[in-house]
């Protein structure tokens, strides 16, 4: 008997840890065409490992994994939704060896610095909020500096709209990938850095 409840007690926790494991949150939503101007230029886009892949964990307060997010994809996506609008070519690299091989007017490779997930059991508030850092890096076609800049995109969801944290999650997320499209496509002539070597063309 000693041996069957031994047994027991080991199955009963192992469903218990499986049961408390990390939430897997793959972001996933459309994201529209800017309305704007094209400037007459082709760009290679290079995503990074490191940007592909990209995935968040959010711990709990005891220090164990509760939520995994990965949105390297999305970002792709939006990306793909938003060059095509800013610019007469886009051309998606696999290197930056590539791209200067292709004789374009520039490089553009986007980076995540930092993901900040906000959860109403944290915060006291009942909205999910998250907030996305981002480093954007333009470059010639030989692979000079042209400018480096930070970006940073909000969004948050409301609890009572949504069925489950990971629905709420995918939501505040798609909301701050909306407001990266936005405000990336309407300043990027108006970086000074941009905005010198674009009077140079």
């Amino acid at each position: 008997m000693r041996g069957r409840t031994r047994t027991a007690l080991i199955l009963m926790a192992a469903l218990y840890l499986t049961a408390c494991g990390v939430s897997n949150v793959v972001i996933e939503g459309s994201f529209p065409t800017p309305n704007i101007n094209k400037l007459p230029l082709t760009v290679a886009v290079y995503y990074d490992a490191a940007l592909r892949e990209f995935a968040y964990i959010e711990y709990s307060e005891t220090g164990t994994e509760e939520y995994n997010i990965a949105s390297g994809q999305s970002h792709i996506e939006l990306f793909g939704a938003v060059l095509p609008a800013m610019f007469d070519g886009v051309i998606v690299v696999a290197s930056i060896e590539e791209a200067q091989a292709l004789g374009v007017d520039a490089i553009f490779a986007p980076n995540i610095e930092e993901f900040q997930l906000a959860l109403p059991a944290k915060t006291k508030l009942d909205v999910f909020e998250i907030w996305i850092k981002y480093n954007m890096r333009l470059m010639t076609a030989e692979g000079d500096y042209i400018a480096d800049w930070v970006l940073t995109s909000y969004g948050k969801t409301p609890t009572e709209s949504l069925r489950s944290a990971e629905a709420a999650i995918n939501a505040a997320a798609v909301v701050a990938l909306r407001d990266l499209a936005s405000s990336f496509s309407l300043s990027f002539t108006e970086v000074p850095e941009v905005k010198d070597w674009l009077n140079t063309l």
